[in-house]
C-alpha cells in the first residue's frame, strides 16, 4: 500500500533519534529526544488550493523542519508517517 497525497500535501518520516551525543556519551531510549528533522517521502502535485496556484518546493528524499505538532500522524504497515501542508514545513535542511 502506498500513500500519495494529495493538492500541496507532503508525507514526512520523522528521521532516527541520535544514540550519541557529540561527546561520544551514549543515550538510553528514554533520553533520546525526537529530532524536528523529517525526511520527504513523497510530495503533493501542488495545484490550485484555496483559490491560489501553489507550487510544490519540496521533493522526496529532502531533510526538512516541520513545526512539532503541525500534521496528522498515520501508521500504515508498521511504519509512522506525518501528513502537513507545504506551509507547515519551516526549512528545507541543506
Amino acid at each position: 500500500m502506498k500513500l500519495k497525497p494529495l493538492a500541496d500535501r507532503v508525507v514526512l518520516k520523522q528521521t532516527e533519534a541520535e544514540e550519541k551525543t557529540k561527546g561520544g556519551i551514549i543515550l538510553t531510549s528514554a533520553a533520546q529526544e525526537k529530532p524536528e528533522i523529517y525526511e520527504v517521502i513523497v510530495a503533493g502535485p501542488g495545484g490550485v488550493v484555496d483559490g491560489k496556484e501553489v507550487k510544490m518546493e519540496v521533493k522526496a528524499g529532502d531533510k526538512v523542519i516541520a513545526g512539532k505538532f503541525s500534521g496528522t500522524r498515520v501508521k500504515l504497515e508498521g511504519e509512522e508517517y506525518t501528513i502537513v501542508r507545504q506551509a507547515d514545513i519551516l526549512a528545507v535542511v541543506e
